[in-house]
């Protein structure tokens, strides 16, 4: 059985931990045990959400006591299947233009790489989205590679646009909506991270693996355009768009 730890979280909530440090077979632990805590329909649990390194469990002690909670989660540990190719497999259109990338040289300089050489590497990479976070549907994604990662800006901007792709030490993201941001702006993405439509919500979901694909300003602007419309449709095993097509 895995190791693992039950801390409580308030009177509403219990946080399962399943490691000490942020790596894909952890995570792959996290998001099995969310499938299956989800999928259990207890009465009285509310909503699980998967982090790096554990799972929060949210529940009503009304309905469902925290000892039977906690029951319930070590019955689900005994036999835990990890599949750490679970996930929906994407690939997402990148543009790292110089117009909507304004840290992209100030990255290959510090990184000792070109220009050309850090959409390489960058867009080189099946990143493991490990969880959710800080804004509406916004993944975090890793991992990036080791001659890219930088820690964060000295001093973040205050204000970013929606789609923004940016790096900061091991993970890449794309910033769902405009926001203060100390990560370094490699690029943008015209693909909508989040949907306020209930029913849709959220594009990607923990598990899931990414994979950019570059494309030139002019097919950023032309995606962005249909995003804008609601005519942009990218789906789970759908090939590149664009100029990488």
């Amino acid at each position: 059985m895995l190791d693992y730890k039950v801390l409580p979280a308030g009177d509403t909530a219990l946080v399962v931990e399943l490691g000490e440090h942020i790596d894909r077979r952890i995570s792959a632990q996290v998001v099995a045990l969310a499938r299956r805590l989800g999928a259990s329909r207890l009465d009285g649990l509310v909503e699980v959400v998967p982090t790096f390194r554990s799972l929060m469990v949210h529940y009503d002690p009304l309905l469902l006591p925290p000892a039977a909670l906690i029951t319930r989660i070590e019955a689900l540990m005994q036999d835990l299947q990890i599949a750490e190719d679970a996930g929906r497999a994407w690939c997402l259109p990148a543009c790292y233009d110089a117009r909507v990338a304004p840290d992209l040289e100030d990255v290959a300089t510090r990184t000792g790489l070109s220009r050309a050489q850090v959409i390489e590497r960058h867009s080189g990479v099946n990143y493991h989205v490990y969880m959710l976070g800080f804004l509406p549907g916004q993944a975090y994604m890793g991992d990036l590679p080791a001659e890219l990662a930088l820690a964060r800006r000295e001093t973040p901007r205050l204000k970013i646009p929606a789609g923004s792709l940016a790096i900061a030490a091991t993970m890449t993201c794309i910033f769902p909506l405009e926001t203060p941001c100390g990560w370094h702006l490699i690029g943008r993405s015209p693909v909508p991270l989040w949907n306020n439509d209930p029913a849709a919500g959220a594009l990607l979901a923990p598990g899931d693996k990414v994979t950019f694909a570059p494309v030139s300003l002019r097919e950023y602007e032309s995606l962005l355009a249909k995003a804008a419309e609601g005519a942009l449709k990218i789906m789970p095993g759908d090939g590149p768009i664009g100029a990488a097509a």
